[in-house]
């Protein structure tokens, strides 16, 4: 055991630890929810660049021995390499300082190791060399944004690939005629695979959103210490620091154009949190589609048919579920319920910073979780293995008594109107109505009324100006 002070008073520590008595402290001061930052380890890689950034910045003009620099960086990149876990014990639910002294903690004791040969502080302090030239008020909110770059980073990528798979399908699929549904009713004739162009373009759309939201990233309050007025800095340390982070995590960093609003308003926790929301409720409302496209297999629309993956039932036997896009929508809610507790927390800060920000950190990292874990099962093990059910897809088309839209554009509202009416009442098709009312030939009504027509409307527009112009 080891014994260790601050302003508390004094604490035993098991010397096998690399945390000190902050550490301690908040530990058993916020045990609540049962989730640490060793859930989130991005996070701490993230606090780790800013600190070895900070230890080679006040090196560099001479505020900071070398030999105390380099042991804090050695000591940076085992957080980094994920060698330390186990000694980040404290609660999602804690504030920014026991977060930001945890690490500055388990840095000055393993740097201390480094250079004497054991733990303490005699060498390397937590606050007078590790947290020099910073405050839990930049550090904390310069991780957050750190670590939400490096997931816009894997969330694009997994959005990447589900585009892929996506146009695959629309390819796949061109020449699959299918009934449109709008207000869930018949409506004209689309192709399976212009709905799978529209579900590959929303998702290209939610991937440049996530490239804006990440360049947001990009800008930072580090170096503004206490409130944005960088006291306690050294002559040189806001553009070393700078140029060493963006060195060391490979993002081009910057400072805010103004820092001291950077202190003020966290709204730009509020694009990150909406841009991931954009996301999961886009792939919620697909999953609905899947869902609603996918349903039956005896009694619903059954146009699409999704990888059997386990039973959907403890009674029914042989049903199967569409469990990944319910999962998918199950995400979203939960999604959604953290951009509101994140706006919550935003909306709520007070003068020159705002302290609400463990919700915050946590919420932003989860939902960034949720979707970077959730996608790619979504993208394989469902939206790869989609097939058509080809035959009825056709049959759900040809009956359909928005065909007569064609009607209605040769002879007017008036008499596609009573095609409709006369095809539901005697449940015909719109075909056989407009023959027999000798609208058409046999043939014309073949052309015309042919479903795959009615999803291509340069050539559908050509044929009725040709065929409106015979009846002159």
């Amino acid at each position: 055991m080891r014994m260790e002070h601050d302003c508390i008073g004094k604490l035993e520590i098991d010397d096998t630890l690399y945390y000190g008595v902050q550490t301690e402290r908040a530990r058993t001061n916020f045990a609540v929810s049962g989730q640490t930052y060793e859930n989130y380890p991005l996070y701490l890689v993230a606090i780790a660049y800013i600190k070895k950034a900070a230890a080679k910045a006040n090196s560099e003009i001479g505020a900071l021995p070398t030999e105390t620099a380099n042991a804090i960086c050695q000591a940076a990149n085992e957080i980094i390499n994920g060698k330390m876990k186990g000694m980040f014990p404290i609660d999602v639910f804690s504030g920014g300082t026991s977060v930001n002294m945890n690490v500055n903690e388990v840095l000055a004791n393993r740097a201390n190791e480094i250079l004497t040969g054991h733990k303490g502080y005699d060498a390397v302090h937590p606050n007078t060399h590790v947290n020099q030239g910073q405050s839990t008020n930049d550090v904390i909110p310069t991780a957050i944004e750190i670590s939400s770059y490096l997931y816009f980073d894997k969330l694009i990528e997994e959005l990447t690939h589900l585009s892929e798979i996506l146009s695959e399908k629309s390819i796949a699929f061109a020449n699959i005629v299918k009934i449109g549904r709008t207000c869930l009713q018949d409506a004209v004739p689309i192709t399976l695979g212009q709905e799978f162009s529209g579900y590959h373009t929303l998702i290209e759309r939610q991937i440049q959103q996530c490239r804006k939201a990440q360049e947001s990233c990009t800008h930072l309050c580090l170096g503004g210490t206490a409130v944005g007025t960088c006291i306690g800095t050294f002559p040189g340390y806001l553009s070393a620091v700078y140029k060493h982070l963006a060195i060391i995590s490979g993002i081009p960093v910057k400072p805010k154009r103004n820092i001291i609003d950077g202190y003020q308003n966290d709204d730009g926790f509020l694009m990150i949190s909406a841009t991931i929301k954009s996301v999961a409720a886009s792939l919620s409302k697909m999953s609905r589609d899947f869902r609603l496209m996918s349903s039956g297999p005896r009694a619903g629309l059954n146009e699409i048919h999704l990888p059997s993956l386990q039973p959907g039932s403890s009674i029914m036997p042989g049903k199967i579920n569409p469990v990944l896009p319910e999962m998918m929508i199950h995400l979203c809610y939960q999604i959604c319920g953290n951009d509101l507790a994140i706006t919550m927390s935003v909306e709520a800060g007070e003068l020159d910073l705002n302290v609400w920000d463990a919700p915050i950190r946590k919420c932003l990292q989860e939902s960034f979780l949720l979707l970077i874990n959730s996608i790619p099962l979504f993208t394989q093990r469902c939206v790869k293995g989609i097939t058509a059910n080809e035959k009825v897809c056709q049959q759900y088309a040809e009956s359909s008594l928005s065909n007569a839209t064609i009607i209605s554009a040769i002879y007017g509202y008036e008499v596609g109107t009573n095609v409709v009416k006369e095809a539901y009442q005697n449940n015909e098709s719109i075909k056989t109505v407009a023959i027999r009312k000798n609208l058409f030939t046999k043939e014309q009504a073949q052309e015309l009324l042919d479903p795959i027509l009615l999803t291509q409307p340069e050539e559908c527009s050509k044929k009725i100006n040709i065929f409106k112009s015979s009846l002159k």
